[in-house]
């Protein structure tokens, strides 16, 4: 009996004793998947989930042919999850390893690696700990050099080290439109736009970038089930310049000769369509490479054909002279004393390059008289040379999307003193930009239609492969008489005919309209004796253009006159430029007239 009841009494305690666990699992059972849920959810969704940046690709840039300017690359972004890569001693070795590979700095790596958690301060100015999540530990790597790693990291079983695929900008030309292109830096793995086009359209050629929230095994493996939340990105826009390759190729040849022969502190040439207003070409020195940054200067960074300003000189004469045969104040053979070449008005003395008697207007143009000039001014008025200088554009920006741009330094005519009227006319006093000069010339040469310079010919969605044409083209006539252009433009087909003061830049079998600059640098307000810009722009053929074109030089060595420094390479440049277009030597055109 006493056997029975010992037996009876341990299957109770062995039932109560299951019964309590029974009742401890139930209470704890409840505890992890009601009271604690929440918490523990989210712990095994930080453990086996995983967020990744990706970034779709920068926006290309071509000229209007479709030759590429700035492209991609394929690389590799580095990144960690540093909740998962591991401890200390795990730390240690992926730093050493990546380290070593990328030849990176070993500390930096692993410090990023046991970033584990962040200080963050929300808007009310709390703080509070955050698990970190996403580091970048390399960016930008070449893919082959990725791809090498990657196999090493795989084969080492390293958890939570990720290479995510991206690209990188590459510059296919070097130099060449180096000034206009930009380029783009790196600030962490964020990417900077330096300059040029790349700024100018940063907005509009960076691509998307998305986080993206995958499942993961425990190696860190994305797995291809459950609840992943992957966003689309999208790439830049492309940009298509109105650059025409060949002929950028052929005025950055011709301006290089030209720093080689004159050693000038800085040159300038641009070619533009003056109907549409597109550039075609533009090259200026000093340049640089930018796929060779470390030996970049930054002086040679700045767009000076868009920010520097100069005195023009004697290219502003045509605008002027142009202005009172439209008002019908003179014609081509109205006649001017030039004073034997010195001049005394308003208590200075005004002088020509060289002693000059009676000259008629076209004469005026084709001697460069400076006196000359400030008498057919006088005889216009403030007021109308003002209103005939400022329809040419200048005091305002020219459209091109190079940022920053000047409008120049051209006073408003009630701050005009007793001198503004005579020399204004003849390019002192008044500066201009490069681009404003040839946008003022592209007017001559259409037929006297306003119109703004153009550097984008369309823009595309590589995405969509939608095409957005950029509208352009020629405003109002400037002139009130229709025959004002074709005086003027006889007139400068002079120029470049023998007598006149660029015989240098004439161009076989071609008439040639054009006029020379020979302008003295202002230093601290008052005018270099030794310094100058040296400049010839024109258009060719001078009846109907095929282009507008500008040469200058800053400083030049050995000579300063425009028709000796800049008027052979306006020759050199037009004579190849005119061959690509395959444009009829006028001859032809004369004897198909016939």
């Amino acid at each position: 009996m006493t056997r029975n009841s010992d037996i009876g009494t341990r299957s109770v305690v062995v039932m109560l004793f299951f019964f309590l666990c029974l009742i401890f699992l139930g209470v704890r059972l409840y505890q992890v998947q009601i009271n604690r849920h929440d918490e523990l959810y989210a712990k095994a969704k930080e453990k086996y989930t995983a967020i990744a940046v990706k970034s779709g690709s920068r926006g290309e840039i071509y000229d209007s042919k479709g030759n590429l300017l700035i492209g991609n690359i394929p690389c590799a972004d580095i990144v960690a999850d540093p909740q998962i890569v591991g401890d200390e001693f795990k730390c240690r070795k992926i730093a050493n390893l990546i380290a070593s590979e990328l030849h990176l700095d070993e500390a930096k790596i692993y410090e990023r690696l046991m970033m584990k958690t962040r200080i963050v301060t929300a808007k009310d100015g709390s703080q509070s700990a955050s698990t970190v999540r996403y580091v970048v530990l390399a960016d930008k790597v070449d893919f082959a050099d990725a791809e090498r790693l990657r196999e090493e990291v795989s084969k080492a079983k390293y958890k939570g080290v990720y290479f995510n695929e991206c690209t990188k900008r590459f510059y296919p030309k070097n130099e060449l439109l180096a000034n206009i292109l930009g380029f783009t830096n790196l600030d962490r793995d964020k990417v900077v736009a330096v300059f040029g086009v790349e700024k100018y359209f940063d907005k509009n050629i960076s691509p998307t970038k998305v986080k993206n929230l995958y499942v993961r095994d425990r190696l860190g493996r994305p797995l291809t089930y459950g609840d992943s939340r992957i966003n689309e990105v999208r790439d830049g826009l492309n940009i298509y310049l109105t650059i025409q390759e060949p002929i950028q190729a052929i005025l950055e040849e011709e301006l290089d000769k030209l720093v080689e022969k004159w050693k000038p502190r800085a040159a300038y040439a641009i070619l533009a369509d003056p109907y549409s207003g597109d550039i075609l070409a533009v090259a200026q020195r000093p340049t640089y490479n930018p796929n060779e940054r470390s030996v970049m200067n930054p002086e040679a960074w700045r767009n000076r054909i868009a920010e520097d300003t100069f005195d023009p000189g004697s290219t502003m004469k045509p605008f002027a002279i142009s202005g009172a045969l439209d008002y019908g104040i003179v014609t081509p053979s109205t006649k001017f004393d030039c004073e034997k070449g010195r001049w005394f008005y308003g208590g200075k003395i005004l002088r020509d390059s060289h002693p000059l008697g009676t000259l008629s207007v076209s004469e005026i143009i084709q001697k460069s008289s400076n006196i000359g000039t400030a008498k057919i001014a006088l005889l216009m008025g403030e007021k109308r040379l003002n209103d005939t200088l400022r329809s040419f554009g200048f005091g305002s920006r020219t459209g091109v999307p190079l940022s920053p741009e000047t409008s120049g330094l051209f006073r408003p005519l009630e701050k005009w003193d007793n001198l503004s009227i005579t020399r204004f006319p003849i390019g002192q006093g008044i500066a201009v930009s490069p681009l404003q000069l040839v946008r003022a010339y592209c007017v001559l040469a259409n037929g006297g239609y306003s119109l703004n310079l153009n550097l984008v010919d369309r823009v595309e969605n590589p995405d969509t492969g939608e095409v957005m044409q950029v509208k352009r083209g020629p405003g109002p006539s400037i002139f009130k008489n229709p025959e004002t252009q074709h005086k003027i433009v006889e007139m400068m087909k002079l120029v470049t005919q023998q007598g006149g003061t660029a015989e240098k830049a004439a161009i076989k079998g071609y008439y040639v309209g054009g006029k020379t600059g020979t302008s003295q640098k202002c230093l601290n307000g008052h005018y270099s004796e030794s310094q100058f810009f040296a400049t010839f722009v024109g258009f060719v053929p001078a009846d109907k253009p095929s282009f507008v074109l500008l040469v200058t030089a800053d400083e030049p060595k050995g000579n300063h006159f425009g028709g000796i420094v800049a008027a052979p390479a306006f020759s050199s440049i037009g004579y190849r430029v005119l061959r690509y277009m395959n444009v009829r030597p006028n001859a032809f055109e004369e004897m198909a007239k016939k």
